[in-house]
């Protein structure tokens, strides 16, 4: 039996399939490549994986039903982790059809090719986006009014529906993580990406949108397949959800500028910020998440958001991005 790894070509998505890999599974990944092949291009000439059969990949459109009946046709799979998604708010927000196609519509036709072949086992992607602004509260996995702002929010929050009907309906096991930011090596778009290639440009000024007090916990990247890993070990009747962060303060915009000028090795850096509390339309600005149920499984995080931040710059220096 195989796992199918839907997204498996993105940023996270490619670490899980590493960890993946290196516990012994047979792993199927499905992308259309949206960022190209460099994060698993390692896997692509690794021939004696291919001769093995404990890798395989397919470059298609999983929008497209047929697309995703042929994967579950021609392999075994007994279990997907879904991380195909658009995961560019600023994107989505431009161009709206992009969240309707690649996050929501891969989660139908993903339950609807489990479905035919009886597939049960499901890890699902979600995010924080689905809480909406909610600046005084401290969100647990039991919130409700639910108001997401951004279409990748409602994107997400709309697939999370429809997991949870397949999951009674067909009998499933599913586990919905809701992630914050997650950063680290192989990073693709986001506030340290734009901040580092702008101070490539012009090292001796950075635009910040906003006012730069805007604070979110950023966890890094292996510290998140750990928690996947871990909760998917054995798979348990019905649908879970789990909030997902670290367990520490967030960091705010204009620290992560201080970080990456400073591990850039920087001076004299003039910042300059657009206004607002917000970087753009259907950003928010600041939360907290109650991980006190994740916690009680054993998992814990062993960076805090601003240790995730540094490290992340240092892995792209080091990867000369």
């Amino acid at each position: 039996m195989a796992v199918l790894v839907a997204g498996g070509a993105g940023f996270i998505g490619s670490h899980l399939v590493d960890r993946l890999l290196a516990e012994g599974e047979d792993v199927v990944v499905a992308d259309k490549l949206c960022f190209g092949d460099r994060n698993i291009r390692h896997l692509l000439d690794d021939s004696e994986l291919g001769r093995k059969g404990r890798f395989r990949f397919y470059m298609l459109e999983l929008a497209d039903q047929e697309c995703v009946d042929k994967v579950f046709a021609e392999n075994k799979i007994d279990t997907v982790y879904h991380l195909a998604a658009n995961s560019d708010i600023r994107k989505g927000g431009e161009e709206p059809a992009v969240d309707w196609s690649d996050t929501l519509k891969t989660t139908r036709t993903i339950l609807e090719g489990m479905r035919k072949v009886n597939v049960r086992n499901l890890f699902f992607a979600s995010t924080s986006a689905v809480y909406g602004e909610r600046f005084d509260e401290r969100l647990s996995e039991i919130t409700g009014g639910l108001q997401p702002i951004s279409y990748y929010g409602g994107a997400k929050l709309a697939s999370e529906a429809l997991i949870s009907s397949y999951t009674y309906m067909c009998n499933l096991h599913s586990v919905v993580f809701r992630f914050p930011n997650v950063i680290g090596p192989r990073l693709t778009h986001g506030v340290i990406y734009d901040f580092m290639n702008k101070l490539k440009q012009s090292p001796h000024k950075l635009k910040i949108l906003g006012n730069g007090t805007q604070c979110k916990p950023y966890i890094y990247v292996s510290d998140l397949i750990d928690a996947i890993a871990h909760l998917t070990k054995e798979w348990k009747s019905g649908q879970d959800v789990f909030n997902i962060s670290v367990n520490s303060a967030g960091t705010t915009v204009t620290r992560i500028a201080e970080i990456v000028v400073g591990e850039m090795g920087l001076d004299g850096v003039q910042f300059e910020y657009t206004g607002g509390d917000c970087g753009w339309k259907g950003d928010v600005p600041r939360f907290e998440y109650d991980i006190s149920k994740i916690l009680a499984t054993g998992w814990k995080p062993r960076h805090t958001s601003d240790e995730a931040v540094r490290q992340t710059v240092t892995d792209m220096i080091a990867a000369k991005m």
